[in-house]
């Protein structure tokens, strides 16, 4: 179906990204340690996590809590080991103190992933500027998406700018797809699947028994269904 929206979903293991594909996830968003807002896996997890399913996966490059870059050297040594173990999607985003891109680390990162597609993840959503950070990252080579709630507090809160955003699509730095996460509930989808929004990316939707339990393929097939 061609208006199919993409689910994407966050496995810290194998036994979630199976539970995920089973319940319909098309996409999954790999990485560990929650209570950081998701770090770096092991290669040891992504290679179990690429054996176990065959959808697509976006492997999270970040090693410290909050959106500083930290050592630009273990970031790419990171892609590197990633990439050998065969990554092929990656999810990152660095911003400096002041809410300006970290451009420098974000560009460093990029040239090791040589041209793998990526997402800027929701440090879009602490930028001091998101008009700006978008126009200075348009011509990275593989951004293809952001995961944004369109606030640093959530989708409830970020609705007004998601949907402007949304109308502002193919404008010079509006290229990327949306995707859609940070507190999304199920009673969100109506107004942004009426501005054109077509991917979306759970966590904590997809364990209704919270995070120290696995995804429910349950859950998942629940959004599944919605997004029809």
């Amino acid at each position: 179906m061609s208006n199919r929206a993409l689910l994407e979903v966050i496995a810290l293991d194998a036994e979630d990204a199976i539970a995920a594909q089973a319940g319909g996830a098309d996409r999954l968003e790999l990485v560990t340690d929650m209570a950081a807002d998701g770090l770096t896996p092991p290669r040891e997890t992504f290679a179990a996590i690429r054996a176990a399913v065959d959808i697509p996966l976006r492997v999270m490059l970040r090693k410290t809590d909050g959106f500083a870059a930290g050592d630009v050297s273990v970031l790419i040594r990171a892609a590197r080991e990633l990439r050998e173990e065969g990554a092929q999607e990656f999810v990152l985003g660095f911003l400096n103190p002041d809410g300006t891109p970290d451009l420098a680390t974000v560009e460093a990162v990029v040239s090791e992933l040589d041209g793998c597609r990526w997402t800027f993840h929701r440090a879009i959503d602490r930028a001091a500027d998101r008009d700006q950070l978008r126009k200075a990252l348009a011509d990275l080579p593989g951004l293809d998406t952001y995961l944004t709630a369109g606030s640093a507090t959530g989708v409830e809160e970020g609705l007004p700018v998601l949907v402007a955003e949304a109308a502002r699509r193919g404008e010079p730095g509006y290229g990327a797809r949306m995707l859609v996460g940070g507190g999304l509930t199920l009673a969100h989808l109506p107004v942004l699947r009426s501005a054109g929004i077509d991917a979306f990316h759970i966590g904590g939707a997809a364990r209704p028994s919270g995070w120290g339990r696995p995804v429910s393929a349950e859950a998942v097939a629940a959004w599944r269904s919605a997004l029809a």
